[in-house]
């Protein structure tokens, strides 16, 4: 098997090195592991693609590439160029450091990388780790994504529902925030909503007297609906969300059509 795989926390992060682990253990011995990662964090850029500007790489090793891009430039380029000639069976984006559940799938550059490789018709996983009490006080706080990572990548990839369709389903998958030992299992969950959170801005001074703004992210341990996948997350499970970039709202068009169209 041929994976490549890419992330939104940059090309040195942690989380990248615990994707290649899983990657080469899903490969298995005769398969290959290509990385197309982005040369600085691109953390919150979502599905951007860098449309007004060129994106240069640069070959660092053996199947090991960085790029001044976004997640889903990372993932064009390795399929127009890196592997342009030989593409890959598989894409997996990640291990990223927190969570991709809920509302933030939205933002989540993890997910971009993803959600590209499913627009160019390639099967793909995102995964992300979420962060509390239970994890960051360990040696390796990517503990619950490095031990049950790969397994969960094979059990997708043999018993996942991989259709063909123009939008076709990738997976987002979030490790829950706890030690390995303690992860409770897996559950299939929609994407949920944390009410009452969300990104909002906060105003401050440079010491140059200048104004900025920054973003601020809402509390990540409110819990979503049962069913969903914080509340998963937070109970200590795995969760498996299957998505599609298709945004239509499917279940208003009727009415919609019924009061609109003459």
């Amino acid at each position: 098997m041929r994976i490549l795989i890419t992330n939104d926390d940059g090309i040195n992060a942690p989380g990248l090195k615990v994707l290649e682990a899983i990657a080469a253990e899903v490969a298995g011995p005769q398969g290959e592991v290509w990385t197309v990662a982005p040369a600085f964090e691109q953390s919150g850029v979502a599905h951007c693609i860098s449309y007004v500007h060129p994106t240069m790489i640069a070959e660092l090793g053996p199947r090991r590439f960085a790029a001044e891009g976004t997640p889903a430039d990372c993932v064009l380029a390795g399929l127009s160029d890196v592997l342009a000639d030989t593409p890959p069976d598989l894409v997996l984006s990640g291990v990223n450091r927190g969570n991709n559940a809920a509302e933030n799938v939205l933002y989540s550059g993890t997910i971009g990388g993803a959600m590209e490789a499913a627009l160019q018709g390639l099967p793909a996983i995102a995964m992300s780790q979420y962060y509390g009490p239970g994890n960051l006080g360990l040696e390796n706080s990517f503990e619950a994504a490095a031990q049950h990572g790969a397994a969960l990548v094979r059990a997708l990839w043999d018993q996942g529902h991989w259709d063909r369709e123009d939008y076709r389903v990738f997976y987002n998958v979030n490790f829950p925030p706890v030690a390995a030992a303690a992860v409770k299992g897996t559950r299939v969950t929609a994407q949920g909503f944390r009410r009452g959170t969300g990104f909002s801005m906060t105003p401050q001074l440079a010491p140059n007297g200048r104004r900025f703004l920054w973003i601020k992210g809402g509390p990540q341990d409110v819990p979503t609906q049962p069913g969903t996948d914080a509340h998963a997350n937070l109970d200590g499970y795995i969760s498996v969300t299957p998505l599609r970039a298709d945004l239509t709202a499917h279940e208003a068009l009727d009415g919609l059509r019924a009061a609109l169209e003459t």
